[in-house]
């Protein structure tokens, strides 16, 4: 007798027997095909996962120039003091190359730093705080390799003008030469990636004390609370002449508020805890970014995060540095001393530091008088702090 299969089978089975092999042979197959299924199923999901790190990491630029010419001058710059603690130089660049940048105006053949924020991450990761600078500060700004590898000479000028001669390096050398804060990373940002990053979060809300209609912003917008999306937040944070007083520093405080309201919408969509969530804020976080090469891949920008998700919005910090006027240029800013230092100092040593929406002055000890020395109070606000509050 046979079964099925033409398989002889042994003495003195009979069709009980025969139904009996046949179950367990039918049982093996199915568990040699289920478990073939399965080893498919994660090769390829390891493949795909693969493909997304890849594909992430790819959309990362490493500014290797920048690294050699700060490797250069390695000995002048500042010695980082506090084990853990870091520095990340945050430049918004408002370069028109690139896809989707041409629509801001045409590219004049360099770039300049339209914004700049240097983010202070405490080395127990319980607080991070951001620190704008003025485009338009006057500071001293060293002879920088330029892109056609001729170097400039050393001048007094605007902030901004370092970016624009000498690009990300020279920005940096100028903020050390500036703050004596070691710079740990950087980050350079164009408008294609901010509009991106924002539309990827769905949107940030702001409020509006009335309509705005700005047409070199490309913004037009009604009073009360608004739903801004990539294009309208990139017109918002760079207006300067229809919101407030039209001043850099009044724009500043208000893209302070808007990356607030940003952290603070990440957090609540409990976006970094969601795959489907997160890959879309990857994607848009990663294209059209360039960093120092040790934040050039996904595993270094993951392992300069990860601990970030745990800080309460309320000490995500963010506050423009102590400036005033220039003195022989009310167009231009220069820093208020020894407001300004004092702040650098704190931030060197990782030591707390305090802001406020009202006059530090009138703050608990913004005057530093009170025992027993509290830290010093500095005008600005926190992530927990909506814009519409």
């Amino acid at each position: 007798m046979t079964d099925t299969a033409g398989e002889p089978l042994g003495p003195g089975l009979g069709a009980s027997a025969t139904g009996t092999g046949l179950v367990r042979r039918r049982r093996r197959r199915w568990v040699k095909g289920g478990a073939l299924g399965v080893g498919v199923f994660l090769v390829a999901a390891a493949g795909a996962g693969w493909a997304v790190y890849a594909k992430l990491s790819a959309n990362i630029t490493a500014d290797e120039a920048a690294a050699r010419e700060l490797a250069r001058y390695e000995r002048e710059r500042p010695t980082a003091l506090v084990r853990g603690a870091q520095n990340i130089l945050l430049i918004g660049s408002d370069t028109r190359a690139g896809d989707g940048n041409g629509a801001y105006g045409r590219d004049l053949g360099s770039e300049r730093s339209d914004t700049a924020i240097l983010l202070h991450l405490a080395a127990d990761r319980r607080s991070a705080t951001a620190v704008s600078l003025p485009r338009d500060l006057m500071v001293d700004v060293p002879g920088c390799l330029r892109a056609d590898g001729t170097r400039s000479e050393p001048v007094f000028a605007m902030f901004n003008h370092a970016f624009q001669v000498g690009g990300s390096a020279c920005t940096i050398r100028t903020v050390e030469k500036l703050t004596d804060v070691r710079i740990d990373h950087h980050m350079v940002v164009d408008f294609s990636g901010f509009k991106e990053m924002v539309d990827a979060v769905d949107g940030v809300q702001v409020c509006l004390k009335e309509p705005v209609d700005d047409a070199a912003a490309k913004l037009k917008l009604p009073a009360g609370r608004v739903t801004l999306d990539g294009e309208q937040a990139l017109g918002y944070v760079r207006a300067r002449k229809s919101l407030g007083d039209g001043s850099d520093t009044e724009r500043m405080e208000r893209q302070q508020r808007f990356l607030g309201a940003l952290v603070d919408k990440v957090q609540s969509n409990d976006v970094l805890l969601n795959p489907v969530k997160l890959y879309p804020v990857l994607d848009a976080a990663t294209s059209s970014l360039t960093t120092d090469p040790g934040l050039a891949s996904l595993r270094g920008l993951y392992q300069l995060v990860r601990g970030l998700r745990d800080i309460p919005t309320e000490q995500v910090q963010f506050l423009t540095v102590p400036r005033e006027s220039y003195v022989y240029d009310t167009n231009r800013d220069q820093l208020v001393e020894p407001e300004a230092e004092r702040l650098f100092t704190r931030l060197r040593a990782d030591e707390p530091v305090v802001v406020a929406r009202h006059d530090p002055d009138q703050a608990p000890g913004g005057n530093g008088r009170s025992a027993p020395s509290p830290p010093p109070t500095f005008r600005g606000n926190t992530a927990a702090e909506h814009p519409c509050t």
